[in-house]
């Protein structure tokens, strides 16, 4: 798959695979790699390059990104991220992957998981079919509380329309052993991501978009406390939330 924003870039800027290798001091064919097969470059020799190009080099390369970790203050505290946007879509992805006995999510709508991979249906089918329990609570569109968010975060009617796009995207899944999918109206404090004894907790913030809030990464442990009380928080609203039918 090309990078289409470094060839952009460099047609806008007039800029050859060969001049801007010379520029930056790499071959010509690794400037072919980074624009036709999305290589990424070292760290040094991509910022020399946006530079060239007088673009962000975070956007020609979004994964040189490095999320920022803090040191933990709870033994159940693995990483604290400043955004959800400093994660990877492949970092829920994995987490997720990696389940063998359960795999909870506590969301609205979060359709990024679904547009940054389209084989998330596959993965949760593979997971289930090795006894793992999936269960999917999703924020139902007609909800006052789904709605309020909307306003709340200057999203208009944006959120009640990608409760149902996340709806469509998992509905396949129905009647799947070891599947279940749920619809809320809670008000939501918190998306969680459980997979067996680790957890992504992505805090929300009152007027702020969920990619622009906090992230914790959790990991069970021992006699803390942090852990368990978000786990109790999703099954107080699986236990309140209706299931979704097969149409």
């Amino acid at each position: 798959m090309p990078n289409e924003r470094l060839k952009d870039a460099m047609a806008t800027g007039g800029w050859t695979c060969s001049a801007l290798a010379e520029r930056v001091g790499v071959d010509t064919k690794s400037v072919e790699r980074w624009a036709s097969q999305n290589r990424t470059p070292r760290l040094g020799a991509a910022r020399l390059a946006a530079e060239a190009l007088g673009s962000d080099m975070l956007a020609l390369w979004p994964s040189l990104r490095q999320p920022r970790t803090a040191r933990a203050i709870s033994p159940e505290l693995v990483a604290l991220y400043e955004q959800r946007a400093d994660l990877p879509a492949s970092a829920f992805v994995d987490l997720l992957g990696k389940a063998t006995k359960n795999i909870d999510v506590l969301v609205y709508a979060a359709v990024f998981l679904h547009e940054a991979y389209p084989r998330l249906n596959d993965l949760l089918r593979e997971r289930a079919a090795e006894g793992c329990v999936v269960r999917i609570a999703l924020g139902d569109a007609e909800s006052e509380n789904v709605r309020q968010r909307g306003e709340e975060e200057k999203f208009g009617d944006g959120i009640e329309s990608r409760c149902r796009l996340a709806l469509m995207h998992y509905r396949p899944l129905l009647g799947t052993p070891g599947i279940e999918i749920r619809t809320h109206g809670t008000t939501l404090y918190n998306s969680l991501y459980q997979a067996d004894d680790q957890m992504l907790v992505n805090a929300h913030v009152w007027g702020v978009n969920a990619f622009g809030a906090p992230v914790w990464h959790l990991r069970r442990a021992g006699t803390g406390t942090l852990f368990g009380t978000y786990a109790a928080s999703f099954e107080a609203v699986w236990n309140a939330a209706q299931p979704v039918e097969r149409s």
